[in-house]
């Protein structure tokens, strides 16, 4: 078993009908057009994602999975689905901490030392990746 999610914007449903998807749809690095062909090019059929290891916001069951950090942007059609992953874990009881990189968009992570607010994304995630490993 890992012992940590880090999930950054993570894709968690094959969707397009979020309010992310739909107001952040252009103009903001990640495009929904962009997502659409990530999707097509990552399973043999649409049929595919209804799977939950494909789309685990689809997985009947939650609980018992390590502790998470999911980090969101602002601005980024993933948003919702990562919010709602997890919302879904805590209601699950798995232990969760949820940042959102309010005014930032897609890519924003990596960019800590150039984006002074993304900063406080990296050192949640450092932190979290550094506890995790210690406590093994």
């Amino acid at each position: 078993m890992p012992a940590l999610q880090l999930l950054v914007y993570p894709i968690t449903d094959h969707e397009f009908d979020s309010a992310s998807m739909v107001d952040n749809a252009k103009g903001y690095f990640l495009e929904t057009e962009e997502m659409r062909w990530f999707f097509d090019h990552y399973a043999r059929a649409p049929e595919d994602f209804a799977d939950w290891r494909m789309s685990p916001m689809r997985a009947p069951e939650l609980a018992g999975l390590p502790a998470a950090v999911v980090i969101t942007a602002e601005y980024d059609p993933l948003r919702d689905q990562g919010e709602a992953y997890a919302q879904r874990l805590r209601d699950a009881g798995v232990p969760t901490h949820g940042l959102r990189g309010d005014g930032l968009f897609h890519g924003f992570f990596g960019m800590h030392p150039f984006v002074p607010p993304a900063q406080d994304a990296w050192d949640l995630a450092i932190g979290a990746l550094r506890a995790a490993l210690e406590m093994r």
